[in-house]
């Protein structure tokens, strides 16, 4: 029987300190309890679904409710607990570091500190922060630096800002809302252009990125400074700025979602996710299933399944002449 192979870019992580500290304060999750998480569970999970390494992160709601001290505090709480479990097992896991936005200062030290003492390999991202979108000039500073840095962001979705609708739980369509938003936030803003050195992953396959791809292109016809770059997109779609996000398939590997998110995304930027421990093991299994009997090239498949992430993640490539079955 092979080893696992797969990177899975889309994993969560739930330190004990901070399901406390959740519990405490009543918060759910896009309108969920908090699962519970461990290193067993998650290499229980990851090896019944082909994952050698997943690649940890917080999910909503981060770690911001409005005191920056306390941000900050629990911002380096969990980094430095994603770090442990890193250092323990660093061909199982690797880990996205949590910042402090919309505290812009705070979330430079911590990005520094993560990257450079922790050695994150890349930093987690709320789509929008206190009801501010990635585009927004007063986190420019922060896009800077991860521009000079050429981070890998992965971009996770949160509550929208407006009011919830009884009865649906975010997660259902507000969570791909939030991502689109944002996505459309760091176009319309130049900020694609002016920090093309940030590696983007947008989660769950771009939420309605991939289906309103040509909407997104006429909209910035609108934009005087944007226009060129969208009418060579109309008519090249090898130039098109949707083309330099990567995506993730977590929870979006179905017959439906793919056709859109192949025709749109680079299928060199295109990374395998799960979203566990908060999807439901039952639902992974029936996308996993779906994604597995979807007819794509095997070179294509492979490259979903670790090829990308690889390139992503240089430290996770097998030693020389080793197969995805000797990759430790």
């Amino acid at each position: 029987m092979s080893r696992p192979y797969r990177i899975d870019t889309h994993q969560h992580i739930v330190p004990p300190g901070y399901a406390h500290w959740m519990h405490d304060k009543g918060i759910r999750s896009g309108g969920l309890s908090l699962p519970s998480w461990s290193e067993r569970s998650a290499m229980k999970f990851m090896d019944r679904h082909d994952v050698q390494t997943g690649i940890l992160s917080l999910s909503t709601p981060g770690v911001y409710f409005g005191d920056a001290v306390e941000t900050r505090q629990w911002a380096r709480e969990v980094n430095e607990y994603s770090a442990g479990v890193v250092a323990g097992r660093p061909e199982r896991f690797g880990f996205f570091a949590t910042l402090t936005l919309p505290d812009v200062e705070g979330a430079l030290a911590e990005a520094r500190y993560a990257l450079d003492t922790l050695l994150a390999d890349g930093i987690v991202l709320l789509a929008n922060n206190d009801g501010r979108y990635l585009g927004d000039p007063g986190f420019e500073p922060l896009l800077e630096f991860l521009h000079h840095r050429r981070a890998v962001v992965f971009i996770h979705p949160g509550e929208l800002p407006v009011p919830a609708v009884p009865g649906i739980p975010a997660f259902a369509a507000d969570f791909l809302l939030d991502t689109t938003r944002t996505a459309l936030s760091l176009i319309l803003s130049g900020a694609m252009e002016k920090y093309s050195g940030i590696k983007f992953i947008l989660a769950h396959a771009g939420g309605f990125v991939p289906y309103i791809a040509y909407r997104i292109l006429l909209t910035m016809l609108s934009n005087r400074d944007l226009a060129l770059s969208a009418l060579a997109a109309l008519t090249d779609k090898e130039q098109s700025v949707l083309r330099r996000f990567y995506y993730d398939v977590a929870l979006s590997a179905s017959p439906s979602a793919l056709p859109s998110l192949l025709e749109v995304a680079d299928p060199g930027r295109i990374t395998y996710g799960t979203d566990f421990p908060f999807a439901p093991s039952p639902g992974i299994d029936f996308l996993n299933a779906q994604y597995e009997r979807y007819p794509m090239a095997t070179s294509l498949r492979a490259s979903i399944d670790r090829g990308n992430a690889e390139a992503l993640f240089p430290r996770l490539k097998p030693a020389q002449g080793a197969g995805p079955d000797q990759a430790t």
